[in-house]
Order: C-alpha cells, then structure tokens, then sequence
C-alpha cells in the first residue's frame, strides 16, 4: 500500500498528489511515467511524472479530471492508501547537451515538461518554456518554471485572461522567425492536435522535435498493444517504445483517431460510478 502524503487541488481539472513510494522514486527519470491502481477492482491509469523526493521516499504526480479513474482518484485524500503505485515506466526522455531546446506544455502536459526542462537546463542548455492553457484558472506550474529551471517563460492562454492571448504554437513559430534565435530541440507535451501543429512547424523548418505521446493504456509493459502509434511508418508501443517519440515520424491522425475509441464506455462508466457510488466507491 503506498500512503497519499500529500494532495492540491491545483484549479477545478488538475490536482497534485505525493504519494509513498520508495523504489520509484529512486530510479525514475525525467520523461518516464507512472501507473497507479486505487483498489482491487480499480483500473491501471497511467500517470505523469511530476517531481520526486528520493530522501522522503516520494513522487509527485499531477492529474486531470477526465474519467471514471481519475474522479474517483480525486476523492482520495491525505492519509488515504493506493493499492499499487508502479513505475517507472517508459523509456526515459534524452539529456544532453544541445544548445538552445524549447519545451512546450500544452494544458496536463506541462506537468510532465517540468522535470525535462529542468534536466535539460542542468545539463547546460538554454532552455525555453512555452506553456499553454485554455483560460487563466487552469495555469499550472509557472512558479516552478521561475525556479531557475528556464532562461524564458511563455504563459499563453486561449481567451487571453493571462500571458499572451493564442497557442503555443503562435509563440514557436515568432521564436523560429527572431533572427537571433536558434533553436536546437524542441520537446512538446500536450493534446494531439497541438503535438501535430508543433511537428508541422518544425518539420518546415528543419528543427529536431520530440513528442510524448498519450496514446490508450492498459496494462502499460508492452503486452496488450492497446497503446500502439504508427512512428516513421513502424507499429511502436507507447508504453514501452515511448512515451518518446520523433515527432517528424508520427501519424498524429491515427493517434487521434484512435484515443477517442473508447469515449461511449468511458461516458458509460462514469454515469454508472456516480449512480452506484454517489461520488465515492471505496
């Protein structure tokens, strides 16, 4: 049983928890994830990795409020127990050193462009964070990125209620045209359609670009092939191959496409938890 020390309620979608968790703490790495199950009839619902503490034995996750799971995950509070807290998993994201890298995180993704970021400026580039959301209640994490983990913040918001009104690919883009700037890397985090837009630009302009993708998951060890994309033309496992990928080589429509398979059982299942459970089923 891994204990729940710590919960936020990060704004009406996300939410923070640290959670006990020893072993994985120790050895997970930036890019790599997590899966967790509540309770014995609990589904495993992969998880980003946020932050960890190795000396108190924990991680830190951040998760939005999009399903059955991931509600009924919201109900926990501190002190509360989860069955298993697995990890990590995943191939972990490339460090090193290349110069000048832009990290992009659109919405719950910015969590996961947190540790990547701040690895990646540790092992000396300029990093820049371009951080999207749709409206200002849903900004995460920007105190974390003013911690010395980026040279430059972009905070960009829909409906321009904070940062600059647009997307994150509006900034890239006025990035790649400023003469003084060079951009080496590119690491995106987000919905589909914004990896994609991210990937078209870059790819235009010879930029190297790399995409974590969220593809469905089941059991997350490569053997249900539930999560498997279409990368440089090569069936790959997102849970095994990934999350990782080259983003010039993903078939971002097949991606779409296919995380929406589920969307009447997962409506279904969520109507079934609130009738049977009232808002808790522990």
């Amino acid at each position: 049983m891994h204990k729940i020390t710590e919960k936020e309620r990060l704004n009406e979608e996300m939410t923070r928890i640290e959670v006990e968790a020893p072993l994985v703490a120790d050895k997970i790495k930036p890019g790599q994830f997590i899966v967790i199950r509540m309770h014995e009839k609990g589904e495993r619902v992969p998880l980003t990795f946020y932050k960890k503490d190795k000396e108190k034995g924990t991680v830190q996750m951040i998760f939005q409020k999009v399903g059955k799971s991931t509600t009924e995950l919201d109900t926990y509070e501190e002190g509360d127990e989860l069955l298993d807290v697995v990890g990590p998993m995943g191939t972990a994201a490339d460090i090193e050193d290349y110069g000048t890298v832009v990290c992009i995180g659109g919405g719950v993704g910015t969590p996961e462009v947190f540790p990547v970021a701040k690895a990646l400026r540790n092992a000396g580039n300029e990093v820049i964070v371009i951080s999207g959301f749709r409206t200002e209640d849903l900004v995460v994490c920007e105190s974390d990125f003013d911690k010395g983990c980026a040279n430059e913040i972009y905070i960009t918001t829909d409906d321009g209620t904070y940062g600059r009104e647009g997307f994150t690919s509006d900034v890239l883009e006025e990035l790649i045209a400023d003469e003084d700037t060079s951009l080496d890397l590119v690491h995106a985090v987000g919905p589909p359609i914004m990896m994609k837009v991210i990937a078209e630009i870059t790819e235009e302009h010879d930029i190297d670009t790399r995409v974590s993708l969220n593809s469905i998951m089941l059991d997350a060890t490569g053997m249900c092939g539930s999560c498997r994309v279409e990368v440089g033309e090569q069936m790959k496992l997102a849970c095994v191959d990934g999350p990782e990928f080259d983003a010039h080589k993903v078939n971002f429509e097949e991606l779409m496409q296919r995380i929406t398979m589920f969307e009447e059982q997962e409506e279904e299942a969520m109507e079934r938890w609130e009738e049977e459970n009232g808002g808790c089923c522990r």
